[in-house]
């Protein structure tokens, strides 16, 4: 399931009403209904506890300066998911972390998954069974890292926050097409860089 459900969803544009006609508790309900998601979502991008509570902080306040904008026309989760990435990659730019590769547009590079590992595109490849979960979170984190924001998100987005294919193009701000094209290069650039990363995934029994 994505994120949009129909009774969280009313409950969301009440209080974006309320807010608007200032009431302030309104919004800090809003806050605290999505924190924890935003919390989750900005620890793909950084780990250090200041900066995620920095990036969290700023996503809440350009959402509230924003909140005039917001039309109803997606679920307020999408739009403040939405905000939340965009705050989270132009924190890395300021900071100087926003890897070269992150510009690349997938759409503009031809078919760059059809090399022997394109096979991935279905979900993430699965790990040992053996290993820890938290080895397998650290795992995921560091093959992760090495992927250009521009996949990155897209996988952080569908395998992460369960987010449909709908709402992914809402908060990226591209067609269910490019979000599909970007999504499958994504998993094969994950299996690459796994496979590169920890080459004994590739080995079989």
């Amino acid at each position: 399931m994505g994120i949009l459900h129909m009774q969280p969803a009313r409950e969301d544009r009440l209080l974006v009403t309320e807010t608007l006609q200032g009431n302030q508790l309104s919004f800090q309900l809003l806050i605290e209904r999505y924190q924890d998601r935003l919390f989750g979502l900005v620890r793909h991008y950084t780990k250090s506890a200041v900066e995620i509570e920095d990036i969290v902080q700023d996503t809440f306040i350009k959402a509230y300066r924003k909140l005039e904008s917001f039309q109803h026309q997606s679920s307020f989760s999408t739009w403040i998911y939405r905000i939340t990435v965009n705050t989270a990659l132009d924190f890395l730019k300021r900071s100087g972390r926003n890897p070269v590769q992150s510009v690349e547009d997938p759409e503009m590079l031809g078919s760059t998954a059809d090399g022997p590992n394109a096979s991935g595109a279905g979900h993430l490849a699965a790990p040992d069974a053996n290993l820890q979960r938290e080895e397998i979170a650290q795992i995921t984190q560091h093959v992760l890292a090495e992927l250009p924001e521009i996949f990155r998100t897209v996988l952080v987005l569908r395998e992460f926050e369960d987010l449909s294919y709908q709402e992914m193009a809402e908060v990226l701000s591209i067609s269910i097409g490019t979000v599909e094209s970007r999504l499958f290069r994504a998993r094969a650039r994950f299996k690459d860089a796994l496979l590169r990363l920890y080459p004994e995934y590739g080995q079989t029994e």
